[in-house]
């Protein structure tokens, strides 16, 4: 049996079963993860940027878009949870904001950081870090942010994205109201 065969055998009735129940078959990330839940509950207060900025967030980037991906927003980061090497659900390193007209700003995600050389020395080993099973993504030296090479992962659990959950950008997120310097 070749293995087109082998695995039409084995994956076609799982299609069909989920397709019959409504469900769609292969499809992204969940927006019902775990990890975004988790997320949701640890960033609640968060929706007041005030709340961030008093418990010691500062701002690490204007707002980031891209030319044709959408946005990722206004980063808040907190510099010790960076430097520090944890990488766990309820503590985010960076908080994502969209910025809206009058200056005001609205919660949409949070970034997980890790700078590689501290994961590497807290992991000899070796080994990509994960959270809660999503791997995070490799960002070399140099880079548009001035950091050492790192790995990040982006939840967007305060605003959908189209292209995933956990993709880094947001066509649903815009910098078009970010005040001009």
């Amino acid at each position: 049996m070749n293995i087109f065969r082998r695995l039409t055998v084995v994956f076609l009735p799982l299609a069909l079963s989920l397709l019959a129940a409504g469900q769609p078959s292969f499809a992204g990330p969940s927006d019902q993860s775990p990890l975004i839940d988790k997320v949701r509950t640890a960033t609640e207060r968060f929706k007041d940027i005030n709340v961030a900025i008093a418990e010691g967030f500062v701002q690490g980037t204007p707002c980031v878009s891209g030319p044709d991906t959408g946005a990722m927003g206004v980063h808040f980061v907190l510099p010790a949870r960076i430097a520090g090497g944890v990488l766990s659900a309820d503590q985010p390193e960076a908080l994502i904001y969209e910025p809206l007209s009058g200056g005001r700003l609205r919660l949409v995600g949070v970034e997980f950081i890790v700078l590689a050389s501290v994961w590497q020395s807290q992991h000899p080993a070796g080994g990509t870090p994960a959270l809660e099973g999503d791997l995070l993504n490799f960002v070399d030296a140099p880079n548009r942010y001035g950091l050492p090479a790192f790995y990040e992962l982006h939840v967007w659990a305060w605003e959908n994205n189209p292209n995933g959950s956990f993709a880094d950008w947001n066509t649903h997120v815009s910098c078009d109201k970010q005040p001009a310097d």
